[in-house]
């Protein structure tokens, strides 16, 4: 049997006559207990809520979109439709063509991005997305609005009483001799009402692609974007190298993070800040252990001048009072765990905790929380187990 080991097995589960180590060792515990299970709740939280934040991207961004290099549209041929059907790992892909325009309601107005989609607009994101109504025809003058832009404008669905016109600036240049030549405008009726996030309830309509080419005076061979779906175990680098041949250097080629390149850093630079904020409050509470083992040496010192007696060194003594603070680490860290899991799970099935009335707090129970969190309390606790062991060294044993 491991000597060093085996003594520090005894220390850890035999009480010592001097209740105050007692007392010093059950608060270090205690403390690996509440920081482990503390952080990985924590962790598992704040995974919730950025899997909720994120959620709207999973419904209304693609897999990969397809843009202009330069300008606001470019020539998407038949042929490069043919190809682009061809390509290995590309489920679908829908023409876009969007742009800024006016959308008005009586005297009412308000500016808008309007997104023109094609017939092969994923049907998933369509039925996640409306709330009221019907998505638009593609053959008739119709729109789906945001909430927020109905309730602004006064209209609803399949409002006739209400006037909706959308206009966009003429394309071209040249003298202007009245507001009329200068916008293009189009009569609507509103088909629909979507709901995704305050952002773009606010900010967004949709229309038929060949509504929005007639508005904004795009060619019909000119899009703005091509959005693409891909299947499930699509090798993405693979896909994107065969749309740089079909295309050459005339698009830009993003994934769904880089299309939310700003919120993705924001949600990560926020969850390190958080990882490190509890890392700092468990490495104060782990002076506990420093404080135990420490006081646990001075209280041994007679038992161990017989270890020295009897052969022992003092790296194998130092080795001791290590492995006695990392076998409170380890059963510690074990329990916090155990104790964050329960946590989580109670949450997860009765959801007692609500941000709302109806909205209860997000949680997910992941292994690399888990993982995370007992290597970040082990690595402290032998960190902090193998400082106070060094304090052997400063005492004088007369063998």
């Amino acid at each position: 049997m491991n000597f060093p080991f085996y003594i520090a097995k005894r220390y850890l589960f035999t009480k010592s006559k001097n209740k105050a180590i007692n007392y010093i060792t059950i608060i270090a515990s205690l403390g690996v207990i509440t920081g482990t299970a503390a952080l990985f709740i924590v962790l598992s939280g704040f995974a919730g809520l950025k899997a909720f934040s994120l959620e709207f991207t999973t419904l209304t961004d693609p897999d990969l979109k397809l843009f202009p290099e330069q300008s606001k549209t470019f020539i998407f041929s038949n042929d490069q439709r043919k190809k682009m059907s061809q390509i290995k790992g590309i489920n679908s892909f829908s023409e876009i063509v969007e742009d800024k325009v006016l959308i008005t309601c009586d005297d009412k107005f308000l500016a808008v991005d309007l997104k023109g989609v094609d017939s092969y607009y994923p049907q998933k994101t369509i039925d996640s997305i409306l709330a009221y109504g019907d998505w638009m025809e593609s053959d008739l003058p119709q729109i789906v609005s945001g909430w927020d832009i109905t309730n602004k404008l006064g209209f609803d669905i399949y409002d006739l009483t209400k006037i909706i016109r959308l206009y966009a600036p003429r394309p071209g240049t040249g003298q202007l001799l009245s507001i009329r030549e200068a916008f293009k405008s189009m009569k609507v009726v509103n088909s629909g009402i979507f709901q995704i996030n305050d952002n773009l309830n606010n900010s967004l309509i949709f229309t038929s692609i060949d509504n929005a080419k007639y508005l904004l005076g795009i060619s019909a061979s000119e899009v703005s974007s091509v959005e693409i779906i891909t299947t499930e175990r699509a090798n993405l680098k693979q896909i994107n190298s065969e749309l740089n041949n079909l295309f050459g250097s005339k698009i830009v080629i993003k994934d769904r993070t880089q299309l939310n390149g700003a919120l993705y850093k924001m949600l990560n630079t926020e969850q390190l800040v958080v990882y490190l904020i509890f890392t700092l409050i468990l490495i104060i509470a782990l002076f506990n252990i420093v404080g135990s083992i420490v006081m646990m040496i001075l209280e041994k010192k007679e038992n161990l001048k017989t270890l020295f007696n009897i052969g022992a060194t003092k790296r194998m003594v130092q080795k001791v009072f290590f492995l006695h603070g990392l076998l409170i680490t380890f059963f510690g860290g074990l329990a916090g765990l155990s104790l964050g899991i329960i946590v989580i799970f109670v949450q997860q099935y009765f959801e007692l905790v609500l941000i709302t009335h109806t909205l209860p707090y997000p949680v997910i129970l992941s292994w690399i929380n888990i993982l995370i969190s007992f290597a970040t309390i082990f690595i402290l606790g032998s960190i902090a187990s193998l400082l106070a062991s060094f304090s052997i060294k400063k005492l004088d044993f007369k063998v």
